[in-house]
Parts: C-alpha cells; sequence; structure tokens
C-alpha cells in the first residue's frame, strides 16, 4: 500500500473513531502517530521528536495565546451583566414591533458575540436572559429556542473569533483583517435573521405575542447602559484596526477592560474570579489539545502527500474552479452536523486549502485566503444550527427542556433558509465580503 493510500484510509479510520465518541483532539493524534509510524517505516525515533517539538511549538506559541484572553473576556463579559444590558437595549427599542422581542434576541446576540467569540457561550448566556422573556410575552417554544439558536452563531462570525484566530495561524494569514472582512458578514447574518423573524411572525401570527411600546426616556436610559459594552469593543476591534495594539494586545485590553466592569457591577468576586479563570483554563486546554491532535494529523498527511496529490489531482483535471469551490462548502455544510466547529476546521483546511489555492478566482492569494475564510466561517455557522446533530439547538434545548427537540428543528428552519441565501450571496460577490479590507488596508 502506497503512502497516499494509507492517507486516504485514515480519513474513514479518524471518522469511525469520532462516531464512538472518542474525543475528536485525541482520535487525530492517534491516527496520525500511528500513521505517522506506519509511513516512516515502522520508526518510532522521528514520531517521538516530532512529538516533542510539536508540545512546546504548539503551547509556547504567542498566536495562540489571543484565545484563552478572548475566552477570558468572555467569562468576564457574562459576570459583568453585559448580555443583560444589550438585550435590555434592544427589547426597548424593537420590543413592541411584530417579533420584536425575538429581533431584540438577535440584536442582543450580535454584541455580545463581538466581546465573547465563542457560539456555545453567546447560546448559553443568551438564552439566560432572553428566554424568560421570549415566554413572557407569549412566543412559541419553536420560535423562541430557533432564534436564540440561530442568534449564538453570531458569537463565531462577528469579531473577535476564535475561529478565526486558528483559521489564520493554519493559513498564515492577518488576524486582524480577517477580522475586518467578517464585520459585514456579521452584520448582513444578523439582518437576515431579523428579516427571517419578521416573515415567520407574519406567517404564523399565532408564534409571537405584543410588548407594550417602551417610552422615549426608557429607551435613552437603556442605551446609557451598554455603553460598557460599546466601550470595550471600541477598545478591542478599534485598537487593532487602528493599529493601536496586536490581536493579542488587544485580548489582553478587553480582558482587563471587561474584568474591571463586571468589578465595578458587582459580578466579579473572588469566587466568581477563580470559577472564570479555572472555565477559561478548561476550554483552553480543551481547544489545545484539539490543536496539538490537529497538528500531529497534519503532519501525517503531509508525510504521506495526500493535501499535495488531491491539489494537482484536481489541478489537472480541469474542473471548474467554482464547481470546487460549492461542494467544498456543500462538504462543510455536512460535517458540521456532526463535527463542532473548531475540530472541522483543523481537520480540513490543511485539505482543502492547498486545493482551492491552486485555482483561479481572480482575486489575490491573500484576498482568496480572507474571502475563503469567511465563506467557510458561515457555512461552519450553518452546521451548528442544522438538524439533526447541530450543537446549538442541544445546547438551547438543554435549557428550555419544555421544548421538544422538534419544536426547536422547525423553529431554525427559517434561519438556516436565510444562512443559506446569504452563503450563496458572500460566494458569487466577494467584494461584499472584501471591500471593508479594501478600503482600510
Amino acid at each position: 500500500m502506497s503512502h497516499f493510500e494509507i492517507g486516504l484510509w485514515s480519513f474513514p479510520i479518524l471518522i469511525l473513531l469520532i462516531f464512538l465518541r472518542i474525543p475528536i483532539g485525541l482520535s487525530m493524534l492517534v491516527v496520525g502517530i500511528v500513521g505517522s509510524y506506519v509511513v516512516t517505516g515502522f520508526n518510532w525515533v522521528p514520531i517521538l521528536a516530532k512529538m516533542k517539538n510539536e508540545t512546546y511549538s504548539t503551547f509556547s506559541s504567542y498566536s495562540l495565546s489571543i484565545i484563552p484572553l478572548f475566552l477570558l473576556m468572555g467569562q468576564f463579559a457574562t459576570l459583568g451583566g453585559m448580555s443583560k444590558a444589550l438585550f435590555k437595549a434592544a427589547e426597548t427599542w424593537m420590543g413592541h414591533r411584530r417579533g420584536g422581542v425575538a429581533m431584540a434576541a438577535v440584536g442582543a446576540c450580535a454584541g455580545f458575540g463581538a466581546i465573547c467569540g465563542s457560539s456555545l457561550a453567546t447560546a448559553a448566556t443568551m438564552s439566560q436572559v432572553a428566554l424568560p422573556e421570549l415566554r413572557r410575552y407569549g412566543y412559541s417554544g419553536s420560535l423562541a429556542t430557533g432564534t436564540l439558536a440561530a442568534g449564538g452563531t453570531l458569537g463565531i462570525l462577528i469579531p473577535p473569533s476564535v475561529i478565526l484566530v486558528i483559521y489564520a495561524i493554519l493559513t498564515e494569514q492577518n488576524i486582524a483583517k480577517l477580522f475586518v472582512a467578517a464585520f459585514v458578514p456579521g452584520i448582513l447574518a444578523a439582518a437576515g435573521y431579523m428579516l427571517a423573524i419578521s416573515i415567520y411572525v407574519r406567517l404564523f401570527p399565532e408564534s409571537a405575542g405584543t410588548r407594550e411600546r417602551a417610552p422615549y426616556s426608557e429607551r435613552f436610559r437603556a442605551l446609557v447602559d451598554v455603553w460598557p459594552v460599546l466601550l470595550v469593543f471600541i477598545a478591542v476591534v478599534g485598537g487593532i484596526y487602528l493599529g493601536w495594539f496586536t490581536p493579542t494586545e488587544a485580548a489582553a485590553v478587553g480582558a482587563f477592560g471587561t474584568g474591571l466592569i463586571a468589578l465595578i457591577n458587582g459580578g466579579l468576586t473572588r469566587r466568581t474570579l477563580m470559577d472564570s479563570i479555572l472555565a477559561t483554563a478548561s476550554s483552553t486546554a480543551m481547544i489545545f489539545f484539539i490543536v496539538f491532535g490537529a497538528s500531529i494529523y497534519n503532519g501525517f498527511l503531509a508525510l504521506s502527500q495526500v493535501p499535495q496529490e488531491l491539489a494537482g489531482w484536481v489541478v489537472e483535471q480541469g474542473f471548474n474552479p467554482w464547481t470546487v469551490l460549492t461542494l467544498i462548502l456543500i462538504l462543510y455544510l455536512v460535517f458540521g452536523c456532526v463535527m463542532d466547529s473548531l475540530s472541522m476546521i483543523l481537520l480540513t483546511i490543511p485539505i482543502f486549502y492547498p486545493i482551492v489555492t491552486g485555482l483561479d478566482y481572480g482575486l489575490s492569494i491573500e484576498e482568496f485566503s480572507i474571502w475563503f475564510g469567511i465563506l467557510v466561517l458561515i457555512v461552519v455557522e450553518v452546521g451548528l444550527i442544522t438538524p439533526p446533530v447541530g450543537m446549538n439547538l442541544f445546547v438551547i434545548n438543554s435549557m428550555a427542556r419544555e421544548t421538544p427537540i422538534s419544536a426547536t428543528y422547525r423553529g431554525v428552519m427559517p434561519f438556516v433558509a436565510s444562512d443559506i441565501v446569504r452563503t450563496a450571496i458572500l460566494t458569487l460577490f466577494p467584494g461584499i465580503t472584501l471591500f471593508l479590507m479594501r478600503l482600510l488596508y
């Protein structure tokens, strides 16, 4: 059996291990070690040397240090009551409209995603705040849970985003430019979700109740309460764009700022500080172990020449570049139904990226890499809410146990449709994604 065939056989074996519920990081690590052992002629010496070097380079990486800082910022933002302030402000301005409370939940998810960077954390946090209000105003369980599941996906699209950081490291792209490019698609996502809610409640009027119109004094008072969120967002994202900080320095500034706000608001105590640090450490360890496992597995793929052989084969066949891109995005959509976003990015980018960069899309390598990364992130985001195994659906359903999972599936479908339409538009018109980056850089 050739090295290339060994590399190809590793995929079904890896998928089988994942379906057997073996952690993805451990699965990639085991397959990578065994595969490298076979490819190198049953020699342990180069494998042990790579394990030593890869362990140090992974866990001492300056680029990866941004991840625990963004995770800690999300923990402090929750303690500081920012999610509640965001939802209250959005609700007072939009709640009286038909479907307005659900739209307010989407707007609050977008705002919280801008200081959180995690889809699951955004979905879980906003559910605690918005779900009682949605129930109070007579929203159906399917619309309420579907809205919050979809709104949570904004956490990985609107910068800062942990997944974008990982993609930038894998493809050696500028993190700040990726953040800029993600901003417009993120706003379009929130607007598309609100439009989906507006259409849904007109087709099914019984699915949403009404809320009385808030006086303007209450509205402006609610806006004043969200100034900490705006301050942190401007400091972090604005600081990156204006060149004041590197992304890692901006993450440190954001973590300090949200921690200070949480302390002033009374949410940060000695006990909650320790809980936040432990939660951040646990999430960081999980991410780093997956990154480490992916690094070992990708090293095995490089030895077997699978990415290079596949890229060369696709180019030789003369396939239409847009057909190849469409098939890859569809594969991401399917994978997203059964895998978490981080694992999917780490597993597939080293294979798909060499293939698509060998084709001509009329863009420079840097512009294509950024555009492709945003498209991948969007499709991964769709996978998080696509039945039957979308991760966000289970997070939301665990917090709304009185709503059957089948109702959540029905409620999320308008948002999936919105995502598919948005993906098609951004695929056909790359300039929508790239124009802000081109303007600033």
